[in-house]
């Protein structure tokens, strides 16, 4: 044992010498099962204190690599390449516990997991089916595009100035004024709501946002370290329970009052009005998820965006739900100097969404094939959405409750017991039944689930619902005991 500790070196003796019996033990001096030195001999031939060398192998105990026999000494543990093995790899695991990004609930990646399969029928779905998505005129469409270098390259910071424009056309039918400037085209709304907490607002600011929300399902804003607060509509005083809740913070407010995701329910024009002025007052930007109003099956209220002359409001769209998800194409309408921002964020984060993706979205507003599409699309959803309410009036009226869906992908069904709960979900999981509980978008719900009638077909939605209600009358029985 000719090795010493160096006294001069920025390691600490301690650490010196738990390294160096670590790598005799690496580079298989020292085997597994191997007897080392006494702490008194140790100490007398490394020159050090008998304290250090105890701290050293203490140090290595509790990694794995040594361990002791009572009343025979310190020996290499059997286990000991393992132990190696882990110390020279990452700790991922505390990379992850420790990350900003808040994970998915334990639910929402099983359903992410389980999606891609095909052999599970997915009732809660957000996604139109393969059978509605346009693919023969998404092909023939292609045909009809004039592509050049700049085309095809990086867009410029807002996304495609032509596609920005036919955007434009596009707010104009729904009363809302804006220039190519105030657009900023982003890879979906999702995207849009992360650009907006990272790049609009401070750590520790609050967002309101409804009880049954889509964002107690992704995180961009608690990830970023936002402080959520609900709110209803039609809460009275708005304006005092706002004012009271924002205390000097900044804020924002996030809704999506068209066809609310997960409810499908939409505000009435007093609600909209109502939000817009207790906002103004207070100085509180509106975020307005609009993503389904495409899908409305009769004409639906105008924007609460179209209220807006002072850039109270920013407005989010997507052709995600009404084209095709794959194109990967939305958009934020704010004020120039907060969609130069955004824009800004973006370029950091991406460098722009697909300039493909955005020459066929401009193509198919230009030229009307986005228009006759969502309207044959409408006519598709109301009977799909005709067919499961039927099912659900004839199998589960004394099981459930719900209301006639106005439009988009979804039937909010609220069973009439508290039943919703994990162990519901695992055994239609077991089943090869996908659902969205309740209670990944309203910690507390144990009464409903988004049923989806986009998805599924007629055949897999009848084989659902059966399995659903079977599951629901056990799950009534068991807790009446």
């Amino acid at each position: 044992m000719d090795w010493k500790p160096a006294p001069r070196s920025p390691r600490t003796l301690q650490a010196q010498i738990a390294g160096w019996i670590a790598e005799r033990i690496e580079c298989g001096d020292w085997a597994a099962g191997t007897r080392l030195p006494s702490q008194r001999e140790f100490a007398a031939r490394l020159g050090v204190n008998r304290s250090t060398v105890q701290n050293a192998l203490d140090e290595l105990k509790a990694g794995g690599l040594l361990e002791t026999r009572r009343g025979s000494g310190v020996y290499v543990s059997g286990s000991a390449w393992n132990a190696l093995l882990a110390r020279s790899q990452p700790n991922w695991q505390r990379h992850i516990r420790a990350s900003v990004h808040k994970p998915n609930r334990h639910t929402i990646r099983l359903i992410n997991d389980s999606e891609p399969d095909p052999s599970f029928i997915r009732l809660g779905t957000g996604e139109l089916s393969p059978d509605l998505l346009p693919v023969r005129e998404l092909e023939a469409s292609l045909r009809d595009l004039r592509l050049d270098a700049r085309s095809i390259g990086y867009s410029e910071p807002l996304g495609s100035l032509r596609l920005r424009r036919a955007l434009c056309t596009k707010l104009e039918t729904l009363g809302i004024r804006a220039q190519p400037d105030n657009v900023c085209i982003v890879s979906g709304a999702l995207q849009a709501l992360q650009l907006i907490a990272v790049g609009l607002l401070e750590e520790g600011s609050t967002v309101f946002h409804e009880p049954v929300s889509y964002l107690n399902s992704v995180h961009p804003f608690q990830s970023a370290g936002m402080r959520m607060r609900p709110f209803r509509p039609d809460d009275k005083p708005l304006k005092e329970k706002l004012e009271r809740s924002v205390r000097g913070r900044q804020s924002l407010l996030y809704t999506v009052p068209t066809l609310n995701n997960p409810t499908g329910r939409s505000w009435n024009e007093s609600e909209r009005r109502g939000v817009y002025e207790a906002c103004s007052e207070l100085r509180i930007p509106i975020i307005e998820d609009d993503v389904y109003r495409d899908l409305l099956f009769a004409p639906g209220i105008p924007p609460i965006k179209s209220l807006d002359n002072s850039g109270q409001a920013v407005y989010l769209g997507s052709l995600s739900k009404s084209l095709s998800p794959g194109l990967r194409i939305g958009w934020i309408v704010a004020p120039s100097p907060a969609a130069a921002r955004l824009a800004d964020v973006k370029m950091q984060t991406d460098y722009g969404s697909s300039a493909f993706s955005q020459e066929i979205a401009a193509h198919w507003l230009e030229s009307g094939l986005y228009d006759r599409n969502a309207e044959r699309l409408r006519g598709e959803l109301r009977l799909r959405a005709n067919s499961v309410e039927e099912t659900l009036r004839e199998t589960f009226e004394e099981l459930a409750d719900w209301k006639s869906p106005e439009g988009g992908f979804y039937i909010w069904l609220k069973f009439r017991d508290p039943i919703v709960d994990k162990g519901f979900f695992r055994r239609l999981l077991d089943r090869k039944i996908l659902i969205n509980p309740g209670y990944i978008y309203a910690p507390d719900d144990l009464h409903h689930i988004r049923l989806s009638y986009a998805y599924a077909s007629r055949e897999e939605m009848g084989i659902g619902l059966a399995a659903l209600r079977e599951e629901a009358e056990r799950a009534c029985l068991r807790r009446r005991g």
